[in-house]
């Protein structure tokens, strides 16, 4: 009994630890304004599909769920986040024992403490759900590694294809997976001698069907519009492009645990090509190759810093595998914790002055104010619809405007979407409305959709007096043509 009790002892504090944190994510969650993606991405769940313009379902998934429960409010769009970033801790720490590297709570405490996984536990984007789904593709690749059942291959396959649901960058797990079993001699057993690794692809793949058919049924848009960024090359900006990657991740995954990551994961390359050793294998199969896969892309375009998020699993898994990991857990953890906590005041309130470009001023600040102000407008000029041709601007407004004030929008994007109703929500030609539009955008608005337009002013919006981002406003009137070039977007408020 004396020899368990610690263990019990460590549970029960992870456990709370982690319930308490999950609860603050959720405050958190709920208090933080709705950012243009994240309403951009509550509007796919509004039209459901199996897939759409920028990436699979899940995260209108998850949308649909939370917002079932929560309604259309910043809890409801994110609840997911905060619960499935709690059951990939445990994953995760589950995934380490396997992987033989002690409890696990260390490399549990050490991904908690990132502000990768802090700040993306808050917010839904679909790097929310890949991250989710990879840490248990990783969990249940773990335990094969271990010596286990080979029906773990079949959940595995589950796991990474439900991730590819979530994002395209989940092709580097399915690729890391199959170069880790054809590479280490338990590996191969498992392919060459038994069908259940290949049930596992299969399985995979079917679960990733529906997302392929939907690109066929329209023009390949999602793997174009995402393919296309491997592209773009810049080789002369590749110094820029690796610094920006290397600081970012320094700033994003907190220093200190960014370096016990790239320690931990040179250290289990060196052993995986000595050894052949399966769990040093199964690190760098999900931490070095999407490693080395973003360094590639550095040296010839910019590397977006939540993408790499999805090398930290495996990462955090090999820094606490460290003898230097003991040592330096403590300080690691109270610095991104401490570093977090900071963000997730400044993304509710932005008390903090850093400067007008300054992202939680720009992306989240003055919504709920833009919108009434607006509404507030259009009332002024009997204007019957609102006009957007910005997808992020559309969004916030289509989900805060009451449905007696449709949204029309102007992006051929719209046309992937099967959103519901008639385009111009049966708005005969010759209607007025107002148009709203970012003054970032210097050239002249779209005419094609109106018979008329007039300048009425300009609108702003932002916190404590400082600017996110200003609009003109136009009284326009719907042409002959609207029909076929807006779309209805539904409406997240009441009447």
């Amino acid at each position: 009994m004396t020899d368990r009790s610690p263990l019990r002892s460590d549970a029960f504090l992870f456990a709370l630890a982690l319930g308490l944190l999950t609860v603050l994510r959720l405050a958190v969650a709920a208090a933080i304004p709705v950012s243009p993606d994240e309403a951009y991405y509550w509007l796919w769940a509004q039209a459901p599909a199996a897939g759409y313009y920028d990436h699979p379902f899940m995260v209108a998934a998850w949308v649909h769920i939370g917002t079932a429960l929560f309604g259309n409010t910043g809890l409801g769009i994110r609840l997911l986040g905060p619960i499935s970033t709690a059951l990939g801790s445990w994953a995760v720490l589950d995934a380490a024992r396997s992987l033989g590297v002690g409890r696990g709570y260390g490399a549990a405490i050490l991904l908690n403490a990132t502000l990768l996984f802090g700040a993306g536990s808050v917010l839904m984007t679909p790097d929310t759900p890949l991250l989710f789904f990879w840490i248990l593709t990783l969990w249940a690749a773990a335990r094969i590694a271990a010596g286990g059942s080979g029906w773990w291959w079949i959940v595995t396959g589950l796991a990474a294809g439900l991730a590819f649901d979530s994002k395209y960058t989940a092709a580097l797990l399915l690729a890391g997976i199959g170069l880790w079993a054809l590479l280490t001699p338990l590996g191969r057993r498992w392919l060459f001698h038994d069908i259940r690794p290949w049930l596992g692809l299969i399985t995979a793949l079917i679960l990733f069907l529906p997302v392929i058919l939907w690109n066929a049924d329209h023009h390949w848009v999602s793997f174009a519009k995402q393919g296309g960024r491997t592209a773009d090359f810049h080789p002369a900006r590749a110094v820029q492009f690796l610094g920006e990657l290397i600081g970012g991740q320094l700033g994003l995954a907190t220093p200190i645990i960014f370096v016990l990551c790239a320690i931990g994961l040179w250290r289990a390359t060196l052993t995986a090509v000595k050894t052949r050793d399966a769990a040093a294998g199964l690190l760098v199969a999900t931490g070095v190759l999407p490693a080395l896969v973003f360094i590639q892309h550095a040296l010839g375009d910019r590397v977006q810093g939540n993408w790499p998020e999805i090398i930290y699993p495996a990462a955090v898994i090999a820094a606490a595998a460290l003898p230097a990991a003991a040592r330096w857990l403590k300080p690691g953890a109270i610095l991104g914790f401490a570093l977090t906590l900071i963000v997730y005041v400044q993304a509710i309130a932005s008390p903090l002055p850093l400067g007008g470009t300054e992202p939680t001023i720009r992306v989240l600040g003055g919504w709920p104010a833009l919108t009434r102000s607006a509404e507030a407008q259009a009332q002024t000029v009997g204007a019957q619809f609102i006009a957007v041709d910005e997808y992020g601007l559309g969004s916030e407004l289509a989900l805060r405007l009451p449905r007696a004030l449709p949204v029309l929008a102007d992006d051929p994007r719209w046309q992937y979407f099967n959103l519901p109703g008639p385009a111009t929500a049966g708005l005969p030609a010759g209607t007025t409305g107002l148009l709203i539009r970012t003054m970032r955008r210097r050239d002249a608005p779209d005419t094609a959709p109106w018979t008329s337009m007039r300048l009425l002013g300009t609108i702003a919006r932002g916190r404590h007096g400082r600017i996110g981002e200003s609009y003109r406003l136009y009284a326009v009137t719907l042409g002959p043509n609207a029909p076929a070039l807006l779309a209805r977007l539904p409406s997240g408020a009441s009447p």
